[in-house]
């Protein structure tokens, strides 16, 4: 049986070690690559690098930006006696997309001792410094997943004692979904319907 020439077989590989690419994903992709000009492969890879050396986290709320802090906590149009509390990035665009205009806590993901994380991983420290006499609100908005679950609870009873409202956004996820697969409708939704926490 023949074999991919080095440089594909390396190409293809490489490509497996992205989220969500199998086998199959990454061959498409390598022979994508291998189909187009040259000058759009170059393209791609300076973008690639660009995001690398550019993005980091903003000092305040931990999303991803070029700028810090970010364009969401530098706008003074927000309403800043809300945060929102997500786990990723991903999650912040996908609650702002419904037009919320809190403020925003990004984790870095979620407790889950399987994987090694605990809350000492997470950004809960430098969530707590944030909740001063001007927050009114903490909203979880979470995943619906066994770890999102776990998180909350944890951080009720942390934010408890700081007498602020804790509130969850409602269910209008299915369980075991990720927030930036949601349309926005049903994020606009879970939003709404978000209800205070009792543990």
């Amino acid at each position: 049986m023949a074999e991919y020439a080095e440089s594909l077989r390396k190409l293809i590989e490489e490509f497996k070690k992205l989220p969500g690419i199998g086998p199959k994903s990454a061959q498409r992709l390598a022979f994508h690559i291998l189909e187009v000009s040259a000058e759009e492969v170059k393209k791609l890879a300076a973008s690639m690098l660009e995001a690398k050396k550019t993005i980091r986290h903003c000092s305040v709320c931990f999303n991803l930006t070029d700028k810090d802090p970010c364009e969401i906590c530098a706008d003074k149009s927000r309403e800043t006696k809300v945060i929102t509390v997500v786990e990723e990035p991903k999650d912040l665009i996908a609650i702002e997309r419904t037009g919320f205009r809190g403020l925003y806590h990004v984790l870095g993901g979620a407790i889950s001792p399987l994987d090694g994380l605990g809350p000492e991983n997470l950004r809960i420290k430098e969530l707590l410094k944030r909740i001063t006499s001007k927050v009114s609100e903490v909203v979880l908005a979470l995943n619906p997943s066994t770890e999102g679950e776990a998180t909350a609870i944890y951080l009720h009873k942390l934010l408890q004692p700081l007498g602020v409202k804790i509130t969850r956004i409602a269910y209008g996820l299915p369980v075991g979904a990720d927030m930036d697969y949601a349309d926005p409708m049903t994020l606009t939704r879970a939003l709404e319907g978000r209800r205070e926490v009792n543990v």
